[in-house]
């Protein structure tokens, strides 16, 4: 399966934080021909391993990238049918409005995002920012009629399919990081044709964007030598200083700061260039928003790496990306765990 092909299957399936079954049973397909084991834990993180060559000494390396996307939850149903809601993950209420959605319900429900229009609101309504509880979801049934359909608690998802924009382009929603489990599939892809010693473990990981809860479990379970997220970071628009960005379609961000371990960076970088992978430097100073922060800290401490996809409009269900930014993560990531070596591994690890 291509690249493109399989983002676009990730991406179009719902799995808000703490529901992502649905997402993970695509991912279990389509890792199970490039792996040699696969398990579902007890929180829902889906981990693959590829088993290395002549592993004596039990070198494991850790790749991570969370399946979960930000979503809505019901929270009320008024006496006309209208079902108030409550965001799940960091969303922009700005971004909520006219959005057409998926009421995930004992069965599926299409309804859209509605307020009050700008003809009815006076002056003051409209000098103001939309909030949640400003807005509903109307699926076109009365009250009566949910009854048994939608339940309190019951979650939401924006309806978006991928978009291709021009040659390797594409927008849509859970980009931010289902993007990051296609590049580990593309690296897993990479390393048919490469040795490698270590044992890579590829963690899908459930709950990043509501506190990197799957991160937490499954990097103390599988207790790495090496741990690499791989996230998503500001792609460069005009309203945001490039300092702070990334551009789109050169390559991979490579984190710097405390959450990363500065040897094994040095060495992702010198692997980049050797290879001839376009890279860039994401600064970073404290701990990341990201699976980063958790690997970094579990048990005595994972020596841990952070790759950032550039990505455009984080948080919206138009996020941007270009996928040869996924194929050169993917080539960087395989190149550097066919470098790890037992004779090259503790001397990398020293600070």
């Amino acid at each position: 399966m291509q690249a493109k092909e399989f983002l676009r299957l990730l991406c179009e399936e719902s799995g808000v934080s703490g529901h992502e079954h649905a997402v993970s049973n695509l991912i279990i397909e389509a890792f199970k021909d490039f792996t040699n084991e696969i398990e579902r834990d007890k929180l829902g993180n889906v981990i693959a391993v590829k088993k290395g060559e002549n592993n004596l000494n039990n070198i494991k390396i850790m790749l991570a990238a969370h399946m979960d996307e930000i979503g809505l939850m019901v929270t009320d149903i008024d006496d006309k049918g209208f079902i108030k809601f409550t965001t799940i993950g960091g969303i922009d209420p700005r971004t909520l409005l006219a959005q057409e959605v998926i009421v995930h319900g004992k069965e599926d429900l299409f309804g859209v995002i509605g307020a009050k229009p700008p003809h009815l609101q006076d002056e003051s309504e409209r000098e103001k920012a939309v909030k949640v509880e400003d807005l509903t979801i109307d699926v076109g049934y009365s009250k009566e009629q949910l009854k048994g359909l939608v339940e309190i608690g019951n979650v939401v998802t924006i309806r978006r399919n991928l978009l291709e924009l021009r040659e390797n382009w594409v927008s849509g929603k859970a980009l931010d990081d289902r993007a990051g489990v296609v590049t580990m599939y593309e690296c897993a892809k990479e390393l048919r044709y490469l040795k490698h010693e270590a044992d890579v473990y590829f963690a899908s990981t459930v709950q990043e964007e509501v506190g990197v809860r799957g991160a937490t479990t499954s990097t103390y379970k599988i207790n790495p030598d090496i741990g690499i997220a791989i996230d998503v970071g500001f792609g460069a628009t005009p309203e945001i200083p490039k300092e702070y960005t990334l551009d789109m379609g050169k390559g991979p961000g490579i984190t710097i700061g405390g959450n990363i371990h500065p040897r094994l960076r040095e060495k992702l970088v010198e692997i980049a260039k050797e290879y001839n992978v376009p890279y860039q430097f994401e600064i970073d100073p404290g701990p990341t928003g990201t699976d980063a922060r958790a690997m970094q800290i579990t048990r005595c401490g994972i020596p841990t790496l952070l790759i950032s996809l550039p990505l455009r409009y984080m948080h919206t269900s138009i996020e941007t990306i270009n996928i040869n930014d996924i194929k050169l993560s993917a080539k960087l990531l395989a190149r550097f765990i066919s470098y790890i070596t037992h004779d090259n591994l503790e001397g990398l690890l020293c600070y």
